[in-house]
């Protein structure tokens, strides 16, 4: 671990506005994210494959709940620790996933019924645990526009789309399964690829958000 949080020497990187260094804060802070969207995939994993296994199962029906609270709390480390340029849009997808948290928590402590099924035999809850689901596909946007990443460029528009389907109910039962055993196996693969990318592209330029930082400053004062 330490020969991952700290360089042999440190690197002086060249950015649009000014030099910088990776710190080993810097680099912990990836960890954090990459380690959060791992949890987020195994546990969304996880409850995907015994839905589609045993669906009907109650017992996995009750089981199903603790797996999403995983996934929405490890979901939200990832996104308190991406780095996005963008501060607006950094903000908007952690509104996102605080609209869905507390959604998905209000429905699983005033409903008898496990989460999973409150969620998938009322539709219109979408409008709310949706939310959470919106700011992981602005994770997989972020990341396909700036790695470039195939496995997210399909992702991005098969979330909203299934979810969608549900919303709406256009698609046969089989079909969604199918979709969302895509999914699955398209958010493993992304979460493990991300596990062996290089620390410093998911830091990014660091004289960018040092100049964003100091227009925002700069913007306050001036008001």
């Amino acid at each position: 671990m330490t020969q991952i949080l700290e360089s042999p020497e440190p690197i002086v990187y060249q950015g649009q506005f000014g030099d910088f260094t990776i710190t080993k804060s810097d680099r912990l802070g990836v960890i954090i994210y990459r380690s959060g969207l791992m949890i987020a995939a195994l546990s969304f994993a996880l409850g995907s494959v015994l839905v589609l296994w045993q669906g009907e199962n109650p017992t996995v029906i009750q089981a199903l709940t603790p797996l999403i609270g995983c996934f929405c709390l490890a979901l939200g480390v990832s996104l308190a620790t991406i780095h996005i340029y963008m501060a607006s849009l950094h903000r908007l997808l952690q509104l996102f996933w605080l609209i869905g948290a507390i959604t998905t928590v209000i429905l699983a402590i005033n409903s008898r019924d496990p989460l999973a099924l409150i969620v998938y035999n009322n539709p219109v809850t979408i409008f709310g645990v949706g939310f959470t689901f919106a700011a992981l596909t602005g994770i997989y946007f972020k990341e396909a526009f700036c790695f470039n990443r195939l496995e997210t460029k399909f992702l991005t528009p098969l979330v909203p789309f299934l979810l969608l389907s549900h919303l709406v109910g256009f698609l046969s039962v089989e079909m969604k399964e199918f979709l969302l055993g895509t999914w699955v196996f398209l958010f493993i693969i992304f979460a493990i690829r991300k596990a062996f990318q290089p620390i410093p592209p998911d830091i990014g330029d660091k004289s960018v958000f040092e100049y964003l930082h100091l227009k925002r400053e700069s913007s306050i004062i001036n008001n």
